[in-house]
């Protein structure tokens, strides 16, 4: 009888240094690979520029500022009523990319997206184009006071970011 108790022992003792071993193991591994995981993460340079806050108090009606938003211009306009009631007016049916006008705005008055055309990348110009909103130079994409594709080769509408107000002059981009 006794035999068998000793030989119970021993397998207990056993299969705990069986465990202890594996989870130390486990803990070393854990701890050798940490850090080439965490150095996936961004930097500290690139998580500044991951979002910004605009000042819009000094934007006029009917005004346009462009702000540099991770390496990319930022087009943030203050609309007037009549660009506000051109944009509503179009029918979604003569849309590319259709959308309207309250899917891409915040409050009716502030339009904000980013300044790059879907095409190939350029930079559209401000109050051109026969939509007045912006012209795409490089290859001719149209683009209406909403920022949405009406006449070129650009397949999309230009980009709303997520973007949230603060308070009545101040968004967060990003």
């Amino acid at each position: 009888m006794a035999e068998h108790t000793i030989g119970a022992h021993e397998e207990t003792r056993r299969d705990f240094l069986y465990v202890a071993t594996g989870a130390v193991a486990a803990v070393g591994a854990a701890c050798a690979v940490w850090p080439l995981i965490d150095q996936m993460n961004p930097s500290a340079d690139v998580l500044a520029i991951s979002s910004t806050e605009v000042d819009l108090g000094p934007v006029e009606v009917g005004q346009q500022i462009t702000v540099k938003w991770r390496g990319k211009p930022l087009f943030v306009r203050h609309r007037t009523e009549a660009d506000i009631e051109e944009a509503r007016a179009v029918p979604l049916e003569d849309l590319k990319d259709p959308q309207t006008d309250a899917e891409r705005v915040e409050k009716p008055e502030w339009l904000v997206m980013v300044g790059v055309c879907t095409h190939l990348g350029c930079v559209p110009l401000a109050d051109q184009g026969d939509f007045n909103g912006w012209f795409c130079p490089c290859h001719g994409s149209h683009y209406d006071t909403s920022g949405r594709i009406r006449r070129g080769p650009a397949p999309e509408n230009l980009t709303v970011p997520g973007y949230a107000f603060t308070d009545d002059t101040t968004i967060v981009v990003g």
